[in-house]
């Protein structure tokens, strides 16, 4: 099993060396609220959602400060608008009183941030500070279950579990990669098995559809030649930028 997840992994770096975090973000403050607001709705929206965001509240404490309804409203389109409010300005509060206006680089710090979980934490750990961690989202954590790297549903133990089978240099990486993959092809519902490159190692091969020509028409994002998540993909991105909101 270890030798095959190895496989996999070289398969999707050769498929997507391109892989990135695909929330838009110039630091780790932008960064953190970026995935604070992710939850329950795609990159996409909240891309098109922070830059008016970050353009009225670049600091924590300017968001620290904002009116609650202010915020509400800019951040409504990424769902949950008033829990998520809640942790913006909890955890905004939190850097500006306790950390000096800084996001805090360790695991520990970062989960005691109001909205903040483990997977928030090692998304900004990982690229924002180069400190590696494995983000077990929904995609990473059906995709880790189809390819036999665990059993779990609770997403501390997959990470326990693929954290036994990769180097730590390798958790960025890989987290990118999966993600990646299961946005693309490997979809909760309908996976394009006929069009996965791994489909020669993957141990759920036909779960989905097989048929090469349907398989292709399930792709997304630059595999069907479409737009990305963000409004700014980095430059080795070979699809085009997503719209603006309303664009």
């Amino acid at each position: 099993m270890v030798e095959r997840a190895h496989a996999i992994n070289e398969v999707l770096a050769e498929t997507y060396p391109y892989a990135h975090p695909e929330l838009d973000f110039e630091d780790p403050f932008q960064l953190l609220v970026a995935t604070v607001l992710s939850a329950q709705t795609t990159d996409l929206r909240v891309n098109q959602t922070t830059p008016a965001l970050f353009a009225k509240y670049p600091a924590p404490e300017d968001m620290a400060a904002a009116v609650p309804e202010e915020l509400e409203e800019l951040i409504r389109p990424t769902g949950f608008f008033r829990a998520k409010a809640r942790s913006l300005l909890g955890l905004s509060a939190a850097l500006r009183d306790d950390f000096g206006g800084e996001v805090p680089a360790t695991v520990d710090a970062l989960v005691k941030l109001p909205g903040v979980g483990r997977k928030t934490a090692f998304v900004v750990l990982g690229n924002a500070f180069g400190v590696p961690g494995i983000t077990v989202d929904t995609h990473f954590g059906r995709l880790a279950r189809r390819w036999k790297w665990t059993a779990s549903e609770d997403p501390v133990k997959v990470e326990s579990d693929v954290a036994e089978i990769f180097e730590p240099g390798e958790w960025t990486m890989l987290s990118h990669r999966v993600i990646f993959h299961g946005r693309r092809i490997c979809h909760s519902r309908r996976p394009a098995c006929g069009a996965c490159p791994v489909a020669p190692l993957c141990p759920s091969y036909g779960e989905g559809e097989t048929d090469p020509e349907k398989a292709t028409k399930l792709l997304k994002y630059e595999k069907a030649g479409m737009p990305g998540q963000r409004l700014k993909p980095p430059a080795d991105f070979p699809g085009p930028p997503a719209p603006p909101l309303g664009g």
